[in-house]
């Protein structure tokens, strides 16, 4: 048995996988090589982004659950399931692992899982006194609210977050989250002043750093569109990352966390945070304090392990503190891309390529909202010429800039406007069409050269620099300032700072990028690219959230129609047991 963990065998298995098991097996040992194959799946599935392993999907389906090939699943035992019961490591109080019904867990996300459990508990406990005069008050923030469903629903939003500790608002790209807790935030100040108490202690938070600016900026919008009498002042407030309000400090769950002091809790993208940070979260957020969760439940879940706002957001015992906003104020439903979004978010495969089949091809109609774009290689003029006029206005603000020493911050701001009026999206990191190999060939195809730095060149910061103040996400622009290369990034308030290259030692260029990395952005237009080969990364929600990163239009490149299709047909299935109860 010692030896097929040492070589993993014929099974996919990752060397901390192997390591758990054969530190499991050295402080007690078992004969039955079902247990270590339980526990290095276990490890499998935390690896994968899973909260647990799921034994009862195990049984039904082990090649989907695992995602293996047959020949991979040949290595496993028979009737793994049968044999959790006997596990000897979960034996004890503070066990490796832990066995809750179908569900087999490592400590550390069964932990995290609990401590989210429990605050929600503690949360539903609180009593919130409620001011005789709120309905009056939430007549005049929605007067409109009678004639809108929409509005009628972000009136909803506020007054579930105005009676409870905990609320959680879902909606896509544009049903106006933002706007709602601006004016919630509106109406509890009002509470404030009328009972002349103190105003409400205000956190923002978001998981990246373009999160929170992005939320600090659509607060500061919205507050100017409040009805007359609700107006409050925005300049104390100022959202930070998670990682920054929290305090955390690498990856380690359970230490430092220390209580928030705030009356208002507010977190914008939470699709993106994962279990142990949202465990995080709620141990730092007092039970009396109001947190709001803002997030689109169909997005792609975090890059770690958990689904925490998707589960959440299917846990009964939270339907009453679940309101889900559904008019897009962005895209309408029969738009291009609202249409393809509904389409793609319905698992409708038929209907997504019958819609494919009409789309106009890229270059005969330019005016048409959603595009296919024909093209066989990523080396075709077609796909070059799409790319350069995607970034017409940024390629020709670059050449002045490029010629001369000194880039203004007013230029370089200018610059990160127009590089994000457009984007690449590629689904996957690696082959002909991810992002590795087109982040190379677009270099060179856009006349930048094959340099390591050069005036022009686009990052993003790909792990977090506490020193430098930058964030997982955080894109920059390399320019010349001063007479010296630097790196031009977004401040928190709205202005620059200029970095030496050479203190960057996480970066990547981002002529491409990921639809993971792309969470948390929007661009003008993007151009989604698609593999020709499917693979279990290509699922309904990356499309979903590639197609809604775009504002005003889409470009899609999909060679083969059947890769489509099974992608609309995929679904994210990540086991874990927040839903439950």
């Amino acid at each position: 048995m010692t030896a097929l963990w040492q070589d993993g065998g014929a099974a996919p298995l990752t060397a901390l996988d192997r390591a758990f098991v054969a530190f499991l097996l050295s402080t007690q040992p078992s004969d039955d090589m079902r247990h270590a194959w339980l526990a290095a799946l276990a490890s499998h599935q935390y690896g994968r982004g899973h909260a647990c392993l799921d034994l009862q999907a195990l049984q039904h389906s082990a090649a989907d659950t695992l995602g293996w090939t047959t020949e991979a699943l040949q290595a496993v035992p028979a009737d793994l399931a049968d044999a959790a019961v006997t596990l000897p490591w979960v034996q004890q109080p503070n066990s490796p692992l832990v066995l809750i019904a179908q569900r087999l867990y490592l400590r550390r996300p069964y932990s995290a899982e609990q401590t989210i459990l429990q605050s929600l508990q503690m949360r539903d406990a609180q009593t919130v006194s409620l001011p005789p005069q709120l309905p009056d008050l939430l007549d005049a923030l929605f007067p409109e609210a009678v004639h809108n469903r929409n509005s009628d629903l972000q009136r909803r939003a506020c007054e579930v977050a105005a009676q409870g500790s905990f609320t959680l608002i879902t909606g896509g790209p544009g049903t106006g989250k933002t706007t709602t807790v601006t004016r919630l935030l509106a109406l509890l100040m009002r509470v404030a002043q009328d009972q002349g108490a103190a105003l409400p202690r205000i956190k923002l938070a978001a998981p990246t750093g373009k999160a929170a600016s992005r939320l600090t900026q659509s607060i500061g919008r919205s507050v100017q569109n409040l009805p007359a009498g609700f107006a409050f002042d925005v300049s104390t407030l100022q959202a930070a990352t998670l990682h920054s309000l929290l305090g955390v400090r690498g990856n380690a769950w359970g230490r430092g966390v220390q209580r928030l002091e705030a009356d208002i809790v507010i977190v914008d993208e939470a699709s993106m945070v994962d279990l142990d940070m949202m465990a995080r979260l709620f141990t730092a957020v007092p039970p009396g304090t109001r947190l709001i969760l803002l997030g689109d439940k169909d997005q792609l879940a975090s890059v770690e392990a958990g689904a925490v706002l998707a589960q959440l957001c299917q846990r009964t015992a939270l339907a009453s503190r679940i309101v889900t906003l559904t008019h897009s104020h962005r895209f309408s439903a029969d738009s291009g891309i609202g249409q393809w979004a509904d389409l793609v978010n319905a698992g409708d495969s038929a209907a997504v390529l019958q819609l494919r089949q009409q789309l106009p091809v890229w270059g005969q109609q330019s005016s048409a909202p959603v595009q296919h774009l024909k093209v066989n290689r990523s080396t075709d003029v077609a796909f070059i010429d799409c790319v350069t006029q995607g970034w017409a206005s940024w390629l020709a603000g670059l050449q002045p800039v490029a010629q001369q020493q000194d880039c203004s911050d007013a230029q370089a701001q200018q610059l990160l406007d127009e590089l994000a009026a457009f984007q690449v999206l590629c689904a996957l990191r690696s082959g002909p069409w991810g992002v590795e190999a087109l982040n190379t060939q677009l270099q060179r195809a856009l006349g930048f050269g094959s340099a390591t730095w050069f005036s022009g060149r686009p990052v993003m910061v790909t792990r977090n620099d506490y020193a430098l103040k930058l964030m997982n996400g955080d894109v920059g622009l390399c320019l010349w300032h001063r007479g010296l290369l630097r790196v031009a990034f977004r401040d928190s308030e709205g202005g620059l700072r200029w970095i030496a290259p050479a203190r960057l030692e996480a970066v990547d260029s981002v002529f491409a990028m990921t639809v993971h990395k792309s969470q948390g952005s929007e661009f003008g237009r993007v151009l989604l690219v698609l593999p020709d080969l499917s693979s279990p990364v290509l699922t309904r929600e990356l499309l979903y959230t590639g197609i809604t990163r775009a504002r005003e239009g889409m470009v899609l490149l999909a060679p083969h129609a059947g890769v489509l299709a099974d992608a609309v047909a995929r679904r994210v299935q990540r086991a874990g047991g927040l839903v439950y109860g």
